[in-house]
């Protein structure tokens, strides 16, 4: 039987995979297959969270021996150089309906193997960037979403330094979602009587009071102090909103 290292040398392969439900149409919403490419740190990362989770991981790289480690701990692992086209049809890639680009350094790679990823017809595409301008660049050339983890968890962390929030996510299009310890303006009385979103622009959607787990809050609940909310709303009014005592 040929060893694991000769099958490598001899160049990557068309995988043999299972279709889930839900591939057929076209959505992959019930096709739990995904394709990483580039096992750095991110992709190795990437790919243990999602086969904790009962995903079917691809991992990709061109470093052979790094691949040989990671064989038993990815679903399928593959040494190809996905800046050709022809070594991402070999292994099936085209059939995934996700694949995440975990390249940020090589950016001449990043952005090739993301326009090949788009070329291919891959419906959902993630690229890592290390800056806005490399972003913009893979969203020209393919990507569906670019995540910048390094800046974006700089710019989280950096909100949670700062002031009183617990935890911080920022969306596109200006929109946030906070963790914060409830201001004295949003408690003792119905959240509907306080009329928190006309008077401060954000919603009060969650709210976890001591020994107990997070509820969603109505107009009806009544906040105390001391008691953990989550708030959505404009960007800068969640974080006005969440420096409020």
């Amino acid at each position: 039987m040929a060893s694991h290292m000769d099958r490598l040398r001899r160049g990557p392969r068309r995988i043999r995979r299972t279709h889930r439900r839900g591939a057929a149409d076209g959505s992959g919403a019930g096709d739990l297959r995904v394709a990483v490419i580039g096992l750095g740190r991110f992709g190795i990362s990437l790919g243990a969270e999602l086969m904790r989770r009962g995903w079917d991981v691809l991992g990709v790289d061109c470093d052979a021996a790094l691949v040989q480690r990671l064989r038993d701990e990815l679903t399928h692992a593959a040494a190809a150089d996905c800046t050709d086209p022809e070594a991402l049809a070999q292994l099936g890639v085209p059939e995934f309906p996700r694949a995440v680009v975990g390249i940020g350094d090589a950016l001449e790679a990043s952005i090739l193997i993301t326009s090949n990823l788009a070329d291919a017809g891959v419906p959902r595409i993630w690229a890592k960037a290390v800056s806005r301008q490399h972003g913009r660049i893979l969203e020209r050339v393919g990507a569906h979403h670019v995540v910048l983890p390094e800046q974006d968890m700089g710019e989280r962390v950096a909100h949670l330094v700062t002031g009183r929030m617990l935890d911080f996510i920022e969306f596109d299009d200006d929109y946030a979602l906070a963790k914060t310890v409830a201001p004295a303006c949003a408690t003792g009385r119905p959240l509907g009587e306080l009329k928190i979103r006309s008077t401060y622009g954000i919603t009060v959607v969650g709210i976890k009071r001591a020994g107990e787990d997070f509820t969603y809050a109505t107009a009806e609940t009544v906040v105390q102090p001391g008691d953990i909310i989550i708030v959505t709303g404009r960007t800068r009014v969640v974080e006005t909103f969440a420096e409020m005592v």
